[in-house]
């Protein structure tokens, strides 16, 4: 497997109404320090926000690429070669692929903040996985890149 330039690259960041709870969270815990003095007050304001940031940050730190021959997306690589074809999912379809049509053993990567997915059926026979779910918010873009990487492998 040859590692390139990356031909598509995204981070699931989260949306920015989150950083707005993460500050609320910190004035929470502000307010409940709030009667040991200005000291513990401001410590909450701080140290709330920046455990709230930390834990949101983290979460909408994974990534999806396409590199050379592989998809990359959080800690699964596949190889394209064991991927059909990637079907692109609509806000409705995602929806529906996310709860009654989920099948157990899918690989999901998903964000419900993302209202568009990819779905691309794995083609290898020795693979338990029917297919790959991938929240992401340009999947025409990664559906090119996923296909140009078939055609150079």
């Amino acid at each position: 497997m040859q590692l390139s330039a990356s031909a598509y690259e995204e981070r699931l960041t989260a949306p920015r109404t989150w950083w707005l709870v993460c500050f609320l969270t910190g004035v929470s815990m502000a307010l409940i320090l709030l009667p040991f003095g200005t000291l513990p007050l401001l410590g909450g304001l701080v140290g709330g926000t920046a455990a709230a940031a930390v834990v949101t940050s983290s979460y909408g730190a994974i990534r999806i690429r396409v590199v050379g021959d592989a998809l990359i997306a959080g800690e699964a690589k596949i190889p394209v070669s064991a991927l059909g074809t990637p079907e692109i999912l609509n806000p409705e379809e995602a929806r529906a692929w996310r709860t009654h049509k989920a099948n157990p053993h899918a690989f999901m990567l998903l964000r419900a903040y993302i209202p568009t997915a990819l779905r691309i059926p794995v083609t290898d026979p020795s693979d338990p996985t029917p297919y790959v779910y991938l929240s992401t918010r340009e999947p025409e873009r990664l559906a090119a890149a996923l296909e140009s990487a078939k055609t150079k492998a």
